[in-house]
C-alpha cells in the first residue's frame, strides 16, 4: 500500500523459522537480508565490535546454512540483501577496502548459490575528524575524506563483481556520526573559576609566601632549601624539596603539629615553585622579569607572571561549567572521546588562562580534563586555553561534534535535565549575505519533570512540607514577620518547580536566595 521494501535482516539462524511462521500465517512472502560477520577488524575502542569474535552477524557456515534452509523450503529468492558493520569510526581507507572487499565476494558467491540478491548494505563506520590531526591511526579522527570513503566502497564493489560476473548492486550506507555529529552544538556558560593559590595572589604586589618561625626544625630546614635552590636557579631541586617539604607538613598537620595556615601557606610555595618548574621546562630558561625572591627568610614574593599560564603540562585553573557531563557529554567519561570545545565569544582576545572544566554535580567524574590538540611534546593537550572571566559578564562556550548521540546517551543521574533547545535555520542568501532564523523549540525539562521521571509527584511533596511548616508556626513562638518570610519560602519553592534545572541568573524563581533577601513579589501559577 505505501509502496515501501521492508527487509527484515537476520542476525540469527533461529531468527529464520520465526519469519517463515509469521511469512506463512500473513500469507506474506517476506524480503530477507542477512548481516555478515567479517573477518576484517580495525584496531581502537570502536574495533571491538568487529572481526570474527564480533558482537554483530553471522559467521560463513551460519550464513550457508541459512541458506540451504531457503532453498529447501523454496524460498531463497527472498533473499535480496547483505549487510555488514566493521564497526563505528572506521580510521583508514585500508581497513575499509579489506572489510568491504570481503563483503562484496560474500554477496556475489550468495547471488551464485541462486539468491536474488540486490542490495548490499555497509553499515556504519564513516568516522569523524574530531581532532583535526586527519590521523589514521588515531580513535578521534579519520585519515580520510566522505568523498574518498565513497570512492573505496564502490571500486571494492565494483572490482568483486567483475570478478565474479555478478551484477552491481544498490548501495545502503547507515553512517550515523557522520550524518548527525555537525548538526548541534552544545551551549554553556562558566559559572565561576579557581584559580591555584588564588587566596594570596595580588596582581601588583605578587604571591606573598610567609613561613614563621614557630614551625618545626625539619620543616624550617627544608623550606631554607627550596627556597635557597631557586635563588641559586635549581628549580628541579626546588620543586624536589618543596614537595618534600609539603609532604611532611601534611603529616605533622595530620599530628596535631601544624597549624592551617602554616599548611596552606607551605602549598602556596609548593605551587609557585611547580609554576617556575614548568615555565623552566618549555622555556629553557627563567625570566627574571617573571620572579624574584627576597633574600630574607620570614618573607619571599614571586611576580605573577606568566609562570602557570605558560605551562602546558598541567592547569591553572578550574572553570565550573553549567551543566552536567553525564547528561549532556557522556562519551568524555564513558569512553573518552574528545569533542572540540572553545569560547563562543571574546575571540579577538588571547586566551591566556589554561584551565580544566568541572561540572555542577557532586561525581568526581564530572569534568573535562582531556581536550583536542597536542603540545609541544607531542601529549594529548590537557588542559584548555581561555579567558580570564570578567565579573558580572557571561562568559560562554560550546562542544561541537556531539550530534544526537550526546542528546540520546545522556541520562538522568545527577537529576539535571534537557536543556533548553534553540533552531537555527539558514533563509536564501541575499547577495554576500547569509541571514540566519532562530527558533525557540523549548525550554528543556523543569525540576518537576526531572522528579516525575524519579517517580516522585513534586505537588505531594510540597504539601507534605508545607503541613510540617504550618505544624512548627503554630506551635512556636514566631513574629509576624518571621512568619511571612517563611511562607514566602514556600511560595518560592512552589514556584521554583516550573524551573530549568540549571543555575539561571535571569529566572527569578530559579534562585530561593533571591527571593528571600529581596522584596520584590513573583508572579507565578503554581499548578
Amino acid at each position: 500500500f505505501l509502496l515501501l521494501k521492508c527487509v527484515i535482516v537476520l542476525e540469527q539462524e533461529q531468527e529464520l523459522d520465526l519469519v517463515l511462521k509469521m511469512s506463512r500465517h500473513l500469507g506474506i512472502e517476506p524480503l530477507l537480508g542477512l548481516r555478515a560477520k567479517l573477518n576484517t577488524k580495525h584496531a581502537g575502542h570502536f574495533g571491538d565490535t568487529s572481526g570474527e569474535d564480533g558482537k554483530f552477524g553471522l559467521s560463513c557456515s551460519q550464513i550457508v546454512g541459512i541458506v540451504q534452509k531457503l532453498h529447501r523450503v523454496g524460498k531463497l529468492h527472498c533473499l535480496q540483501l547483505l549487510h555488514f558493520h566493521i564497526g563505528s569510526q572506521i580510521p583508514s581507507l585500508t581497513i575499509l577496502n579489506d572489510g568491504v572487499s570481503e563483503a562484496a565476494h560474500i554477496y556475489c558467491e550468495l547471488a551464485h548459490m541462486g539468491a536474488s540478491m540486490q542490495y548490499l548494505d555497509i553499515g556504519g563506520g564513516l568516522g569523524i575528524d574530531y581532532d583535526g590531526s586527519g590521523s589514521a591511526h588515531s580513535d578521534m579522527s579519520v585519515g580520510y575524506t566522505m568523498e574518498g570513503y565513497a570512492m573505496e566502497v564502490v571500486q571494492a564493489v565494483k572490482d568483486a563483481c567483475a570478478m565474479k560476473g555478478v551484477k552491481q548492486p544498490t548501495l545502503c550506507s547507515e553512517s550515523g556520526r557522520a550524518l548527525v555529529s555537525h548538526h548541534s552544538v552544545l551551549v554553556f556558560d562558566v559559572l565561576s573559576a579557581h584559580h591555584k593559590g588564588s587566596s594570596n595572589m595580588d596582581r601588583d604586589k605578587g604571591v606573598v609566601l610567609e613561613v614563621d618561625r614557630t614551625l618545626p626544625e625539619e620543616l624550617k630546614a627544608l623550606y631554607r632549601s627550596s627556597i635557597g635552590s631557586v635563588q641559586m636557579g635549581d628549580h628541579e631541586k626546588a620543586l624536589e624539596v618543596a614537595q618534600k617539604l609539603k609532604t611532611n607538613s601534611i603529616a605533622y598537620f595530620k599530628q596535631g603539629r601544624l597549624s592551617l595556615e602554616q599548611l596552606a601557606k607551605i602549598n602556596n610555595l609548593d605551587e609557585v615553585v611547580s609554576g617556575l618548574v614548568e615555565e623552566k621546562r618549555k622555556q629553557g630558561v627563567l625570566s627574571s622579569k617573571n620572579s624574584f625572591l627576597l633574600k630574607s627568610f620570614d618573607l619571599a614574593v614571586l611576580r605573577d607572571g606568566q609562570v602557570e599560564s605558560g605551562s602546558t603540562d598541567s592547569h591553572s585553573a578550574i572553570y565550573h561549567i553549567n551543566l552536567s557531563v553525564f547528561k549532556s557529554m557522556p562519551d568524555t567519561w564513558a569512553i573518552g572521546q574528545l569533542f572540540p570545545i572553545v569560547p563562543l565569544h571574546r575571540l579577538e582576545e588571547e586566551p591566556t588562562v589554561n584551565a580544566i572544566l568541572s561540572d555542577l554535580t557532586c561525581d568526581s567524574d564530572g569534568k573535562v580534563t582531556k581536550f583536542v590538540g597536542s603540545d609541544v611534546k607531542g601529549k594529548q593537550m590537557s588542559q584548555l586555553r581561555v579567558h580570564p572571566l570578567q565579573d558580572g559578564k557571561p562568559y560562554y562556550m560550546g562542544m561541537f561534534l556531539g550530534g544526537a548521540y550526546q542528546e540520546a546517551l545522556g541520562g538522568m543521574h545527577n537529576m539535571f535535565g534537557s536543556p533548553p533547545v534553540v533552531h537555527v535555520s539558514q533563509s536564501a542568501r541575499n547577495g554576500s549575505m547569509m541571514k540566519l532564523n532562530l527558533k525557540r523549540v523549548n525550554d528543556g525539562q523543569r525540576i518537576a519533570d526531572v522528579l516525575r521521571y524519579m517517580q516522585y509527584e513534586h505537588n505531594s511533596m510540597l504539601e507534605a512540607l508545607t503541613l510540617q511548616v504550618q505544624k512548627c508556626l503554630t506551635e512556636g513562638q514566631f513574629g509576624e514577620d518571621e512568619k511571612n518570610r517563611v511562607i514566602a519560602v514556600i511560595h518560592t519553592l512552589a514556584c521554583s518547580f516550573d524551573s530549568s534545572t540549571y543555575l539561571s541568573s535571569n529566572h527569578l524563581a530559579s534562585s530561593v536566595f533571591h527571593n528571600l533577601f529581596q522584596p520584590t513579589s513573583i508572579n507565578c501559577e503554581h499548578k
